[in-house]
């Protein structure tokens, strides 16, 4: 009686001390499986058609005709203060405005240094007396655009709009075909290194060559 409650104790210790994830080799083995790459497809700048969206969106058709614009940085202090920020804001190379009609707020970065070989400058305080004229491109909802317009100083309002920027929608298209290009290229790639051997022994060697004349028959004439 002593002998069998001591082979008790024992089989339940090792029950307690067994580890679940310590799995025997051969069932290991079957539970093994090769990894598989992982691909990180960046989501694209762009849509495929932009020149299409821009003609065709609603917001872009009400934003590409000139409309009033405001600054709108620094909205609860002074009038004063907000005109000297905004200045200096713009000579640090970037603006807070919004579209007033719909109500669009973009936040403008350009290059606010005077370049004079420059046809047109992106912040330019010269142009006219009291006003402020910027340009600057950036996407917006996957269409290249381009910023144009001016506010005056004292109002902190003005008038601007965006245009369509065709050569930056050109690069940006050219960098898209080519990332969607080296995509599918690495999904082809992947598709035949981790192909099982037992589907590509399904699949057969594939077309080629048929089979020669077999050693010792006889030639046909």
């Amino acid at each position: 009686m002593i002998s069998m409650n001591l082979r008790l104790e024992l089989l339940r210790d090792q029950k307690m001390h067994h580890h679940p994830h310590q799995l025997p080799p051969y069932e290991a083995m079957g539970l093994y499986e090769q990894p598989k790459p992982r691909f990180i497809f960046k989501m694209p700048r762009v849509v495929p058609n932009q020149k299409s969206k821009y003609e065709s969106d609603e917001l872009f058709r009400r934003l590409s005709r000139e409309s009033e614009v405001r600054y709108t940085g620094y909205r609860g202090r002074a009038i004063d203060e907000r005109r000297m920020r905004f200045v200096t804001d713009c000579r640090k190379g970037y603006a807070e405005l919004s579209f007033v009609p719909t109500g669009t707020n973009l936040q403008l970065y350009f290059n606010a240094n005077h370049n004079p070989y420059a046809q047109e400058q992106e912040c330019d305080f010269d142009k006219e007396r009291g006003k402020v004229h910027l340009r600057s491109n950036f996407i917006m909802n996957g269409v290249c655009v381009r910023f144009r317009g001016w506010l005056d100083l004292e109002r902190l309002d003005g008038v601007a709009c965006l245009d369509f920027d065709e050569g930056r929608a050109l690069q940006e298209d050219a960098q898209l075909a080519e990332q969607i290009e080296s995509y599918n290229q690495r999904m082809a790639d992947s598709k035949r290194m981790y192909t099982p051997p037992q589907e590509a022994m399904l699949r057969g060697p594939g077309p080629g060559p048929g089979p020669g004349p077999v050693p010792g028959a006889p030639m046909g004439w």
